[in-house]
């Protein structure tokens, strides 16, 4: 007879172990600080300046949740086309506890500005494009959702 309860009890288990979750209703982002991270000097001696965005994840639901990745896409201001992107496993399958907060999560762009002016100079340039970062969220099964956007300060940011 309990063998009989055993396995379904375990079935269930494992099914609810698999339930993908809605990111955007479960966490909120939170410590966001966003700027132009110093990429350091690039093979042709020019220095290069990327934008960047490092945020935490509040669990604002009442159970743990494991497994989600994140998506930063890149864009500059007024256009529709990706600057680049970056992706992260943003909460491994450890899990993050209910009421909990991620470390910080760093996404940068790949793509920035490269020029042979001091970088503090390069964020005053005229031709200096602002840019944002949208940021997507996923957990199992679910489709990717927008969950944040960001303007990038214009700032300089070493780490």
């Amino acid at each position: 007879m309990a063998r009989r309860l055993a396995l379904p009890l375990l079935a269930a288990l494992v099914l609810t172990g698999c339930e993908s979750r809605e990111v955007e209703k479960d966490l909120m982002i939170v410590d966001v600080n966003t700027g132009w991270y110093d990429a350091g000097v690039q093979d042709n001696g020019s220095n290069k300046l990327v934008p960047s965005v490092s945020l935490g994840l509040r669990n604002v639901s009442d159970r743990d949740i494991a497994s989600v990745q994140l998506n930063a896409v890149f864009r500059r201001v007024g256009e529709q086309e990706a600057w680049g992107e970056h992706f992260v496993n943003a909460i491994n399958s450890g899990g993050l506890a209910a009421r909990a907060t991620t470390q910080p999560i760093v996404l940068r762009s790949t793509l920035g500005y490269t020029g042979t002016q001091p970088r503090l100079q390069m964020l005053q340039n005229k031709e200096f494009v602002d840019a944002k970062a949208e940021i997507y969220g996923k957990h199992g099964s679910r489709n990717w959702i927008k969950i944040g956007e960001f303007q990038i300060d214009r700032q300089l940011l070493t780490e």
